[in-house]
């Protein structure tokens, strides 16, 4: 089953994928192909839709009893009737009460809060190594970028940056600090990330690479 169908005005043949963050299906079609004949090839690749299906990573949803990574640290979460709504961190637990059916919500607000506070402060302390100034940090849920820095100043962020390793963390924050500076990716900007960073950040591009798919996982049911 195809998920999704693009009409790519460069793309100079007909692709076929599967996101591994989301699962889907996705089909980029030529401007002028003939788009009953993409279709056509597409449904012959089932087989191969199913096989990259089933070698994506299990969700992992919000329930009671979930391991939640939380930087370099592990969180089970545990929930007990009750009326309090607040998510509570005690040392490696995350305590939660209130409704069942909202478990999921407000466990994913509560990580949201934490990306945002830990990912300002760091920026900051990033941008005042580099001598520059961050108009605006937030956070929010995109499949494809973990960071990006606007010509405005302003810096946005994965939240799930705080389901990953510090190390992976913080060279993210570096990276989208640096392009305060240098908004491309020449060698001036991968050598002032080393600098700002105080080490070599391919480590974390590296685990990203290798990891990050997994972390869009959590929180989903299905």
């Amino acid at each position: 089953m195809i998920d999704e169908v693009v009409r790519h005005p460069t793309a100079k043949r007909i692709r076929l994928s599967v996101d591994p963050a989301t699962g889907t299906a996705r089909l980029v079609v030529p401007k002028r192909a003939a788009l009953k004949s993409a279709l056509a090839w597409a449904e012959d690749k089932q087989g191969w839709i199913a096989e990259q299906r089933a070698r994506l990573p299990e969700p992992r949803p919000f329930v009671t009893g979930a391991a939640i990574p939380f930087g370099d640290d592990m969180l089970t979460l545990h929930w007990e009737a009750g009326s309090r709504r607040v998510i509570q961190r005690e040392q490696d637990r995350l305590l939660a009460s209130g409704p069942i059916e909202t478990l999921g919500r407000r466990v994913e607000a509560w990580l949201k809060r934490q990306a945002l506070e830990v990912l300002a402060r760091e920026t900051a302390e990033f941008a005042r190594s580099a001598g520059v100034a961050v108009s605006k940090v937030s956070v929010a849920d995109p499949k494809a970028r973990w960071g990006s820095c606007a010509s405005s100043g302003a810096i946005r962020y994965s939240w799930r940056l705080m389901l990953a390793p510090a190390f992976v963390r913080r060279a993210t924050v570096a990276h989208e600090v640096a392009h305060r500076i240098h908004m491309n990716h020449a060698p001036a900007f991968h050598a002032l990330v080393a600098e700002l960073l105080g080490q070599d950040p391919a480590p974390a591009t590296a685990w990203l690479r290798q990891h990050g798919a997994g972390l869009h996982w959590y929180g989903r049911s299905s």
